[in-house]
């Protein structure tokens, strides 16, 4: 190798070197922003961001899917969009500002600005000081059904999109299709002790 050529690389090495701290430092700061990867039908893209970062929060990725992996933050656009009255979606929306402005009157940030610490102290806060929902016998409320106000909501809604969705009810969670398999003939040892049902 010439000096010349060897030269050449090492400033390329140098320069290489001194960009690679700036890359990853902007790259973790993209990192850190609430990104929006679908457009909302009902929200605007800053109520989208918080409901996002909300059910993130409430279901992260572990070993098994979270709720944005299940796409449950655009489970609740189409939810407030189809299944709430005008009164309810309004109802919703101030709700969602008084959230965000208690949060930045806790913390001094709106809640998808948080750190993951706050976020979860503001969820403790939330989970304890909102309204629950009624006891259910055989599916109905039992009462009059008080309003359990924005977090209990989204918690609700979150739960239901991400338990309710094909991936998990097959791949995480016990899984017996009714009425089942139909195998006609196999042995009487096969079926073990005779069924109660």
């Amino acid at each position: 190798m010439d000096r010349r050529a060897a030269l050449k690389k090492t400033t390329v090495l140098a320069g290489s070197a001194a960009l690679v701290p700036s890359l990853f430092s902007i790259l973790q700061s993209c990192q850190q922003q609430p990104r929006l990867g679908w457009e909302p039908i009902f929200l605007s893209v800053n109520q989208a961001e918080l409901i996002s970062t909300l059910v993130d929060a409430l279901l992260p990725r572990t070993e098994t899917p979270g709720a944005l992996d299940m796409k449950v933050d655009l489970f609740i656009d189409v939810v407030f969009a189809r299944l709430f009255d005008k009164k309810g979606q309004d109802t919703m929306i101030a709700e969602m500002d008084r959230f965000d402005e208690l949060s930045a009157e806790k913390f001094g940030s709106k809640f998808t600005e948080l750190n993951t610490a706050d976020r979860e102290e503001y969820l403790k806060q939330n989970e304890a000081e909102s309204g629950k929902f009624n006891g259910k016998v055989w599916g109905t409320a039992v009462g009059a059904q008080k309003p359990v106000g924005f977090y209990r909501t989204i918690k609700s809604l979150a739960l239901w999109g991400y338990f309710s969705s094909e991936e998990i009810g097959k791949n995480v969670l016990n899984y017996d299709p009714i009425p089942g398999e139909f195998l006609g003939c196999i042995p009487l040892s096969d079926v073990g002790n005779t069924w109660s049902l």
